[in-house]
């Protein structure tokens, strides 16, 4: 069979074509009703912070009115009874006001902090969903700050933001009919000033969108190199790099505060025009309010109110601009976590698959096409069967398509061409999860998580007895040395098996495996990094791992291998040889040159 295009492109996942078109649209209407989505659980909290806010907003509008009633009503008449009384309903008023801000802060504070706990589940369940190849082209620091940052964005409009808006605007609202009551031409003066207001505000909203979205990607762009290079520390120090590294991480950290200095450079900007535009507001209603009441046509009751009220009136506005902010970098953010969400996922198990898969029969992979990229093929047109119970070995020099094989047969890549079967059923059609339950691998790199050695050895199912544990432990040969560590099955893993030896990695890895309880397994290059002693355990612990299982190894030692029923030997993406070792020795092919570069004396 031949390359079937040319390229790898045909397989790459591609965006569901239903949710691109619902994103043509505002997207600002998109991520609006994707948020509510996840303020619906709590809307009788978001009613009840609702209601507290619209009905406190009052209270702000009547001090100016009831300190002008004060000074006419009152004070101009020397009525200190009646001054007594307006002073204690002027106090009435701005406790009730705090009492709001205190109800309404408390109610959206515990909103948004449960709405963004379940964003926070979301992204972290979809990341799990999300195939091994969009890992491949999203850095970690992009990912950890889509879960962080962003996501920490959204809690502060969502606790902070959206219903203390409805509160301003509702403000506004009261104060421009208390303002119209009394004086309807100091009102036009007030509300002159609002065209030129909400034409800088809508000029600097279409800036700062732009000016945000640049700090996210360049603090995305930070974070992913920062935590390469801190992972990679042993590395950088090795090689002299640290002075290399430090220019770049200061070359990119000079673009991230660019784009913070360009935000901050819009915000100095408005701030001062906005105070500018309001002291121009309070010096016209001085102006013409001070000369109507030379005439007698106004008292100073009014006045007073009146340039009380400007002030706010223009408080909620700069109070809208403010959470403008908080709404701006909260969508930038919003769009970037829900593109996240709309990632598309693994095939998950539906109530139609079949019941649990078992393995009983072949594994057949026929006229295999795979590459990583869209250029460069690492398998090409492969072909292989794996009867059950089998146990071969698959051998070649770096990059010849050996691992690749494993990752199509776990589900982690799609392959492009051609057809991977387990007994007949093709594996596109398998769920990923359903898969793996049949697949056990032991690789090179062992992962372990920060916790337990317990946790880390009984990773695939917490419930499993302790009893189990060790019998798996003493089966590979590893609770020699578990025993000696402090606390046992209790150690403290650090992160990434800080403070544990390769050769301990890689027993813990086999004593892992044995607890799942595959009925494939698999060995890629399981014993490449451990000593001549470790070595010797865990063939033996292997021997034993094998047995009634169906087994691949992968290897470059082929005296881990002279065991396997079969030796496949792949060179460039292709099966070149494929034998008993005895056999493979006589072809005195590929096969026998990697024997004699292991082996100059020929034994």
């Amino acid at each position: 069979m031949s390359n079937p295009s040319g390229t790898a492109s045909s397989f790459r996942p591609q965006q569901d074509e239903t949710l691109k078109k619902r994103r043509k649209g505002s997207i600002d209407r998109y991520i609006v009703s994707r948020l509510l989505d996840y303020i619906k659980p709590y809307k009788g909290l978001v009613t009840a912070a609702v209601v507290i806010t619209l009905a406190g907003s009052v209270f702000g509008p009547l001090r100016p009115f009831l300190t002008k009633v004060a000074i006419d009503d009152h004070i101009a008449k020397n009525d200190l009874q009646g001054l007594a009384f307006i002073s204690l309903l002027l106090t009435g008023v701005i406790l009730l006001e705090g009492l709001k801000q205190y109800a309404s802060t408390w109610i959206t504070q515990i909103i948004g902090q449960k709405a963004v706990f379940n964003i926070r589940m979301d992204v972290f369940r979809h990341l799990q969903k999300l195939p091994v190849r969009f890992f491949d082209r999203n850095p970690i620091g992009r990912l950890i700050t889509r879960t962080t940052n962003d996501v920490e964005s959204l809690n502060e409009m969502l606790s902070s933001g959206v219903i203390s808006i409805l509160g301003d605007i509702a403000q506004l609202l009261f104060i421009v009919v208390m303002m119209t009551l009394l004086d309807w031409q100091l009102t036009l003066i007030v509300l002159g000033i609002l065209p030129i207001m909400l034409y800088v505000t809508m000029t600097f909203k279409n800036k700062v969108r732009s000016a945000f979205t640049d700090v996210r990607t360049h603090l995305a762009r930070l974070n992913s190199f920062f935590q390469e290079h801190i992972a990679g520390m042993n590395i950088v120090q090795l090689f002299n790099h640290q002075e290399i590294a430090f220019d770049r991480y200061a070359a990119v950290n000079a673009d991230h505060r660019d784009a913070n200095i360009r935000t901050v450079f819009y915000f100095s900007l408005y701030y001062p025009l906005i105070e500018l535009l309001s002291s121009i507001a309070a010096g016209l209603v001085i102006w013409y309010s001070g000369a109507r009441v030379l005439k007698a046509d106004l008292t100073i009751g009014v006045v007073i109110s009146f340039v009380q009220y400007i002030w706010l009136f223009f408080r909620p506005l700069q109070h809208l601009s403010d959470k403008f902010n908080i709404m701006q970098t909260a969508i930038t953010s919003s769009d970037r976590i829900f593109r996240l969400l709309e990632e598309p996922v693994e095939r998950e198990e539906s109530e139609g698959d079949r019941p649990a898969l078992t393995f009983r029969e072949c594994i057949a992979l026929h006229h295999v096409w795979f590459a990583y990229d869209e250029k460069n093929w690492v398998l090409k047109d492969l072909s292989l069967d794996i009867r059950m119970g089998e146990k071969i070995a698959i051998v070649g020099a770096t990059g010849s398509g050996k691992t690749t094989i494993i990752n199509i047969l776990s589900g982690l890549y799609p392959y492009a061409q051609g057809s991977v079967t387990i007994d007949g059923t093709e594996l596109k059609n398998i769920p990923g999860s359903s898969l793996r339950k049949l697949i056990g691998v032991v690789m090179q790199d062992v992962i372990l998580f920060s916790g337990t050695l317990r946790e880390n050895l009984a990773f695939s199912n917490p419930g499993i007895p302790d009893e189990k544990i060790i019998e798996a432990a003493r089966i590979v040969g590893a609770d020699r040395f578990i025993s000696q560590l402090p606390g046992g099955y209790g150690y403290r893993v650090k992160e990434n098996g800080t403070g544990l030896s390769a050769g301990q990695k890689q027993l813990i890895a086999f004593v892992r495996a044995l607890l799942y309880n595959p009925q494939i397994l698999v060995l890629d290059e399981a014993t490449s990094s451990v000593d001549t002693e470790t070595e010797q355990l865990i063939e033996a612990a292997t021997a034993k791992l094998m047995q009634g299982r169906t087994s691949i190894m992968i290897a470059h030692r082929l005296s881990t291998v002279q065991k396997a029923d079969r030796i496949m030997v792949m060179h460039k993406g292709v099966i070149r040889e494929t034998g008993t070792h005895q056999e493979l020795l006589a072809e005195r092919g590929l096969y026998y040159k990697l024997y004699l570069l292991q082996h100059p004396d020929g034994r």
